[in-house]
């Protein structure tokens, strides 16, 4: 029997390779962002048109403004895309 109040992580393939290409000292941010989420799904800004299922958490990570898309419902934060401004909500639509 699964305990209701554990939350579910998923990672998408585009977050994980992302994920594993970082550097061993941004995963840290990267983690403790992941964590905000877990706790509070509305932390981050839902998008609009398009994206609207998605909400985008923005964070520092070693100096630089990381953003990281994600789905949530009330047990379990999918994890959909990490990176940089530039480009991102390009590549998000794909």
């Amino acid at each position: 029997m699964q305990d209701s109040g554990e939350i579910v992580v998923l990672m998408m393939p585009a977050f994980k390779h992302r994920y594993k290409k970082l550097h061993h000292n941004q995963k840290t941010p990267v983690n403790k962002a992941i964590e905000v989420i877990k706790n509070n799904p509305l932390a981050g800004t839902q998008k609009k048109g398009d994206l609207k299922t998605v909400y985008v958490y923005k964070f520092d990570c070693v100096g630089q403004e990381f953003l990281l898309a994600y789905e949530f419902d009330p047990a379990m934060r999918i994890l959909l895309a990490l990176g940089v401004h530039e480009n991102f909500y390009r590549d998000m639509k794909r």
